[in-house]
């Protein structure tokens, strides 16, 4: 008799690996720093004129 995978284990093991791309948030390993950066820095700016603006600090 051999011995065979549990196809609902299978299934559980794949969707979890799904879920998990699925919702990631990105990070570091994405390769777009450079992207990341130009966004963080388009933030700073917006946030800087919207504070003169305002008339806050």
């Amino acid at each position: 008799m051999t011995a065979t995978a549990d196809p609902t284990a299978n299934a559980a093991t794949d969707l979890t690996a799904r879920a998990r791309n699925l919702l990631r948030t990105g990070g570091p390993e994405d390769g777009s720093s450079w992207l990341e950066h130009v966004l963080g820095w388009t933030l700073v700016v917006v946030v800087a004129m919207f504070v003169t603006q305002v008339g806050w600090l």
